[in-house]
């Protein structure tokens, strides 16, 4: 089983070899990088658009998407060398977006399959989504599933990593 601290270090040495590797004038700051075990994903936060004076709303959206959409197609050839690059040393897929204000866009990112045993009563609650019209398949359903309990329960996740990376501290201080 890999510890919490392996991780941390294993994400360190990600994040390090991304922010070495980038073109320093791409983003206005470090990119974000997240990791597990089948990707590696690099968000970039991107300059704001100059607009005129008394530019609305809706222009600065047009302004932000087209912003990022360059950036996408400027960028693409290197962004792949980039990530083949890290593929090779780190092993896993390379996912990339961008966020200009308060717009973010990924551009590519892995859907991994993630088998599991359901019981009666848990397929049918995705049965329903599905015939709901909410999901188009069990598996969209499940996906669904997922990222409400993600968006509605970050502190509660927050947490329960706390917790567990207190758990690890302690076996680490304990007998060999």
């Amino acid at each position: 089983m890999t510890t919490q601290r392996a991780r941390d270090d294993e994400h360190g040495e990600v994040a390090g070899w991304f922010a070495g590797r980038l073109p320093e004038d791409w983003f206005t700051q470090a990119p974000e990088v997240r990791t597990d075990r089948e990707e590696i994903l690099v968000v970039g936060t991107l300059a704001e658009p100059e607009l005129p004076g008394g530019a609305s709303p809706e222009a600065a959206a047009t302004a932000r998407e087209a912003r990022i959409g360059g950036f996408r197609e400027d960028t693409r050839e290197r962004r792949m060398q980039i990530a083949q690059e890290a593929q090779h040393r780190f092993g896993r897929r390379v996912s990339w977006g961008a966020s200009c204000g308060d717009l973010r866009r990924l551009f590519t990112t892995v859907a991994v399959p993630a088998m599991t045993r359901l019981r009666m009563d848990e397929r049918q609650v995705l049965d329903t989504l599905v015939e709901a019209g909410v999901a188009r398949s069990r598996s969209h359903a499940l996906a669904w599933c997922v990222r409400l309990v993600a968006g509605h329960q970050d502190d509660w996740l927050k947490e329960l990593r706390e917790a567990l990376t207190a758990v690890e501290r302690v076996r680490s201080e304990g007998p060999a």
